[in-house]
């Protein structure tokens, strides 16, 4: 039996994920440490670090398209770029403490390899490594940790809420992990992601119902009340991350996704008496 072939001891398995973890900070993290800065592009200068002003103190009553259409995307994930902006940090360390936040992706990967590659072997664990690093490596995602763009935290609900969705399909997963919660906690991801980027909304729509059916155990009729119950938990979860901007973009212009659609919610506003 080769070294690739040797069965790894319960003990190492339960460090691989910390170890995969650390490498990937590693990684990201050296990036703008080799570079020396990170990178200001036409969107950082036009609506990154406004955004982070907006998400700390709105300015609906004095902006009016500062940043074009862009200056009423959720907020709240621009808002440690202004800090750090404002604070005066060098590029070099912004670009550390953003690379450092882009590691909650790593996790949600590492589960998707392992459910591929489920094996307690060396040859297992390489190959789930290898998955991570090949994830990680395509030129978009590399782009991330040289620019203010937060579309790695943007993606890692989404990330999430698919590896959660795919839990009952591991055979070595907890035993209080039922299919429901896994379902349930996939379905809440899946709502925040939408928070974060609308765009992520045609993605969530099409793909999950798909996954929490094929995924769940069980007869056609159990397999369809989880379905429902994660597009349940999916309204709950965009409710209660996009409520506060939701709201206040309702509160000013009448719409909770402004600028977009706004015709479609003129008869909403009649309806409900809004006025400015």
């Amino acid at each position: 039996m080769s070294s690739l072939e040797r069965r790894l001891p319960r003990e190492a398995l339960r460090w691989e994920l910390p170890v995969v973890c650390l490498l990937a900070w590693l990684g990201f993290i050296g990036i703008p440490l080799a570079e020396g800065a990170i990178g200001l592009s036409w969107d950082a200068l036009n609506h990154h670090i406004y955004l982070g002003w907006v998400a700390q103190e709105p300015r609906f009553d004095r902006d009016l398209f500062a940043a074009g259409g862009q200056a009423y995307q959720y907020p709240y994930l621009y808002w440690p770029v202004y800090k750090m902006a404002v604070m005066g940090w060098s590029g070099v360390w912004a670009g550390v403490a953003l690379a450092s936040l882009h590691l909650v992706t790593v996790p949600p990967v590492w589960m998707l390899a392992r459910l591929c590659m489920p094996g307690a072997t060396v040859f297992d664990a390489l190959m789930r490594a290898m998955a991570v690093a090949m994830a990680f490596m395509t030129g978009v995602v590399l782009s991330q940790f040289d620019s203010t763009s937060n579309d790695l935290m943007a993606a890692a609900p989404l990330v999430w809420c698919l590896a959660l969705a795919l839990v009952p399909l591991d055979a070595n997963r907890p035993s209080w992990f039922t299919p429901a919660r896994s379902v349930a906690l996939s379905g809440l991801l899946a709502g925040a992601s939408i928070a974060f980027k609308l765009s992520n909304g045609p993605l969530v729509l099409v793909a999950m119902p798909l996954a929490w059916l094929l995924a769940s155990p069980g007869a056609i009729g159990k397999r369809i009340l989880l379905v429902a119950l994660g597009c349940a938990m999916t309204m709950l979860g965009l409710c209660l991350v996009y409520a506060s901007w939701g709201l206040a973009l309702w509160q000013e212009f009448g719409n909770p996704i402004y600028p977009f659609y706004d015709g479609h919610f003129a008869p909403i506003r009649e309806a409900a008496g809004w006025k400015r």
